[in-house]
C-alpha cells in the first residue's frame, strides 16, 4: 500500500476515535509536537527509520519523548510499532492535523515564496483560498528563495505550483525530450 495512503487511514481512524471520546483538540497538541519534534531532529528520523533497532527500544524512546501525550497517542505509537509502520509516524501526524483542521471548518494555506508575503499580497491569497475551500483559513509564508519568484500554494493535500524553478525544470525537461 502507497505510505501517504496508509499514512491517511491512519490518521482517519485515529480522529474518528479521537471525536468519539471527544478529544480531537488534545490530540490535535500532541500531533502538532510530534510534527515539530520530528521535524526539527535527524536523529529521531533516522532512528524512525532503522531496520536494525528493535521495536521495543523504538517505543521506550518515543514514549520518553512525548512523556505526557494522551492515552490515545500512546496507542497509535504502539500500533504502528506492532504493525512495523512506525516510520509513517509524522506523516499520520501531519494528515491528522489536516483531517481536524477539515473537520473544524478551518484550514492552513502553506504559501511558499522567494521573499516575504506583503499584507496587502497576504490578504488576497487569504480571500481567494476560504472562496475556493468555503473553510476559514490561515496563511503561512515559507520564505525559500531557491524558488526564484512565483509562489507554491499548499492547502491541505492540494498543491499548486507557479514558481519560476518549476517552470524553468518543465521548459528543461521538455527540451531535453525533443533532443
Amino acid at each position: 500500500m502507497n505510505e501517504a495512503r496508509a499514512a491517511a487511514r491512519y490518521a482517519k481512524a485515529i480522529l474518528d476515535f479521537a471525536v468519539e471520546k471527544k478529544k480531537t483538540d488534545i490530540l490535535e497538541k500532541d500531533m502538532r509536537s510530534i510534527v515539530e519534534t520530528i521535524g526539527t531532529s535527524k536523529e529521531l528520523k533516522e532512528m524512525l527509520a532503522s531496520p536494525v533497532l528493535k521495536g521495543e527500544m523504538k517505543k521506550k524512546a518515543l514514549l520518553s519523548i512525548f512523556k505526557g501525550s494522551d492515552a490515545i497517542t500512546e496507542g497509535l505509537i504502539d500500533l504502528l510499532l506492532q504493525n512495523k509502520r512506525i516510520n509513517l509516524l509524522n506523516e499520520v501526524a501531519l494528515k491528522y492535523i489536516i483531517l481536524n483542521e477539515d473537520l473544524k471548518g478551518e484550514g492552513v494555506a502553506f504559501v511558499t515564496t522567494a521573499v516575504p508575503l506583503s499584507g496587502e499580497l497576504e490578504k488576497k491569497v487569504l480571500k481567494e483560498v476560504s472562496k475556493l475551500t468555503g473553510n476559514k483559513i490561515v496563511v503561512k509564508n515559507k520564505v525559500d528563495k531557491s524558488i526564484v519568484g512565483g509562489f507554491i500554494l499548499r492547502v491541505g493535500d492540494l498543491q499548486y505550483d507557479a514558481s519560476i524553478s518549476n517552470k524553468l525544470n518543465t521548459i528543461k525537461r521538455e527540451f531535453t525530450k525533443s533532443i
